[in-house]
């Protein structure tokens, strides 16, 4: 399913956050946005997710986002925001659990394949040995891959992932992201998210955008987008880029030199 932005910009208070952005995400494609701190990722995540106000015109497939109603929405595309809000008390099986709902009537009640597609997506997050566990129990980097759960049990045919490895160690981002990955070739699944690891982003995307200033600077494939050049006048850093066989990019920054 494809999914687009069209002369889109936001307004908190009196600062425009995000100005006349245009973009347009093939279906089944990976997009990735970076950019430095406060240029715009999360703004831009949430007027697809429709959560924020905006001019201009998303599109979700053939429709404009701002006709679709929030549960019509929830059947099409699964978000993982940065700051989720967890029901207080709520075990990990059920929230994750959550992510059926939008596939149920009004009186939401799990079916058993409901709450099979919930065990094999928390075995597959290797969080089966919490389910029944308090969210609230769980340090951040568990709590994180229950959000990312919930969404993947969603089944949409969109992703929507605002720093969905935030509070994760290397080996569980890997994790969450070969997951995804796994998940978008056998569904043909569009994933739109914001990552801020360099190194991660060049191994996964197969598009990127970069942000700054609420502004779209530049995008394309990740030999494109992620270079030297990009890196040093958007995030002032020295680095060396790799590209390998296969398209992807590898990172390595250089330390800063003391004065």
């Amino acid at each position: 399913v494809q999914v687009a932005w069209s002369d889109v910009s936001v307004v908190l208070g009196n600062r425009t956050v995000l100005e006349g952005f245009d973009l347009s995400v093939t279906g089944g494609s990976w997009l990735v946005v970076i950019g430095p701190n406060g240029a715009g990722k999360t703004s831009l995540m949430r007027t697809l997710a429709g959560t924020l106000p905006y001019t201009g015109t998303v599109r979700i497939g053939d429709d404009d986002a701002s006709g679709i109603q929030n549960r019509e929405r929830a059947r099409r595309l699964a978000v993982v925001p940065q700051h989720p809000v967890i029901p207080p008390g709520i075990g990990v099986f059920d929230y994750a659990l959550l992510g059926r709902s939008p596939h149920q009537g009004l009186r939401f009640s799990a079916s058993e394949m409901d709450r099979s597609r919930t065990l094999e997506v928390l075995q597959r997050l290797e969080l089966d040995d919490f389910v029944d566990r308090s969210v609230d129990t769980l340090s951040g980097g568990e709590r994180q891959r229950v959000v990312v759960a919930r969404a993947l049990v969603q089944d949409t045919p969109i992703l929507v992932l605002d720093e969905p490895t935030s509070f994760l160690d290397l080996g569980h981002q890997l994790e969450v992201l070969e997951l995804i990955a796994e998940l978008r070739t056998e569904r043909s699944l569009t994933v739109v998210s914001t990552l801020h690891d360099l190194a991660v982003v060049g191994q996964f995307a197969d598009r990127i955008a970069v942000l700054d200033g609420g502004r779209l600077i530049t995008h394309g494939t990740p030999a494109e987008v992620i270079t030297p050049g990009i890196i040093a006048d958007h995030w002032g850093v020295h680095a060396h880029t790799e590209v390998d066989e296969d398209g992807s990019v590898t990172v390595t920054v250089r330390r800063r030199q003391s004065t």
